[in-house]
């Protein structure tokens, strides 16, 4: 008898240790695992927090979210690479730090881990979590769409007698039919050194066909593409002003101005949208060819090479990115990232700027894939801004820029 109690005391003992969130892998203690994500704070975090209650009831798990500003979420995880047992199990990445967060090693391979990729993912989407990039294994998934675009106000264009331009010649002209003309503004440009120019200019510099770096990685940033470019954006803010991101959101959605670029969440919330918003032009005038031309941005999560619960967090991963849970999410101010979300009937009529989203993103462009970004984004915000507040001429600046960016390659 004695015997027999102990072969069930040693059996329930191992039942107990399968038994907590995790899978197969033995509890170091009793009661569920908390699986932390480094989130973006603001409208991210709300909508982790909608849909989190489903994944933690169904896998006995707890989540965490932590809330921080970009560059703080950057530096936190950077840190805690480093360490042999990572605190977060998933992290948001932000695009353009991709190829950063490869190189250093930082995200888990979800290709090796046995992922397979989705098809229902917007392709232009997808392709930014490869390593290398678009034809790589995939280490992250599209947790939340973004990509620049045109916004307008409908009212200001009404009283001009203009339509929505689709190329940069309209835009001029309209910026000049407006500017001035009972206070109002015909163009904003966001010039503030660094990321704010840099991601304001690429548009133009693409559908003028021009680019930072050719096939080859050869720089190729002072060349007549860009200097006609560069040229139009100084004309634009002749007919216009230079304004930080909430003037230019609150000038254009009170009809003081009438065109900007800008980030959808910037103008678009789950209420309803404050301004117009087009794909931004990728040609220069009617007749010119029509480049792919808008900023793709979406915001990535990967599950951290050092993640103490990697099966776990890659369930959750694949939980927050799936179709279901981005049309739960969708009234909380999720953006999709797959296409049947898009174009879902209900969603779309309830959020018609799924549709003018879908086609800006599978007609958008990659900012160059470089871990050594944020160091060339820097020098050639530095040189559009001598350009544009006329320090220097921007062939000056051009070329300025191309000896410096060289020399970051180098």
């Amino acid at each position: 008898m004695k015997k027999t109690l102990a072969i069930l005391l040693v059996l329930t003992l191992v039942i107990g240790s399968f038994a907590a969130c995790g899978g197969g892998e033995p509890a170091e203690s009793e009661g569920p695992v908390n699986l932390v994500i480094a989130a973006r704070g603001g409208s991210h975090v709300d909508v982790i927090n909608a849909v989190k209650a489903q994944f933690e009831a169904d896998n006995n798990c707890t989540i965490e979210v932590l809330g921080l500003e970009a560059a703080d979420l950057k530096q936190k995880v950077s840190l805690d690479a480093k360490n042999e047992k990572g605190t977060y199990d998933l992290m948001m990445i932000d695009d353009p730090w991709m190829p950063e967060y490869a190189q250093a090693g930082m995200m888990l391979n979800l290709t090796e881990a046995g992922y397979v990729d989705d098809e229902d993912f917007v392709e232009a989407s997808l392709m930014i979590g490869k390593d290398p990039y678009g034809t790589g294994d995939t280490y992250a998934l599209p947790f939340a769409g973004n990509v620049t675009l045109l916004f307008y106000n409908q009212g200001v264009l009404d009283a001009a007698g203009a339509t929505v331009p689709d190329n940069w010649a309209d835009v001029l002209k309209i910026s000049k039919a407006v500017n001035g003309k009972d206070g109002k503004i015909g163009y904003v440009i966001r010039g503030q050194q660094g990321n704010p120019i840099v991601g304001d200019f690429m548009p133009i510099l693409w559908a003028y066909g021009g680019d930072i770096f050719d096939e080859d990685w050869n720089v190729v940033v002072n060349s007549p593409e860009a200097v006609a470019a560069l040229n139009l954006y100084k004309e634009l803010l002749a007919n216009g002003v230079n304004y930080e991101k909430n003037d230019i959101v609150s000038s254009v959605a009170d009809g003081k101005a009438a065109m900007s670029l800008g980030w959808p969440s910037w103008f678009i919330s789950p209420e309803g949208s404050m301004a117009g918003y087009a794909r931004i032009p990728g040609k220069v005038d009617a007749a010119a060819t029509d480049y792919p031309s808008g900023v793709i941005g979406n915001w990535m999560m990967a599950v951290t090479a050092n993640s103490q619960n990697p099966e776990l967090a890659t369930k959750l991963l694949e939980y927050l990115t799936s179709a279901e849970t981005q049309i739960a999410a969708a009234d909380s101010g999720a953006v999709p990232t797959r296409v049947s979300v898009f174009t879902d009937a209900e969603l779309s009529a309830k959020y018609p700027f799924y549709a003018t989203l879908l086609d800006a993103t599978e007609q958008s462009r990659v900012r160059p894939r470089t871990p050594l970004w944020s160091e060339i984004e820097n020098v050639f915000g530095i040189e559009l801004s001598n350009a544009i507040s006329n320090t220097k001429s921007v062939e000056q600046a051009l070329a300025d820029s191309q000896t410096a960016i060289e020399g970051i390659m180098k």
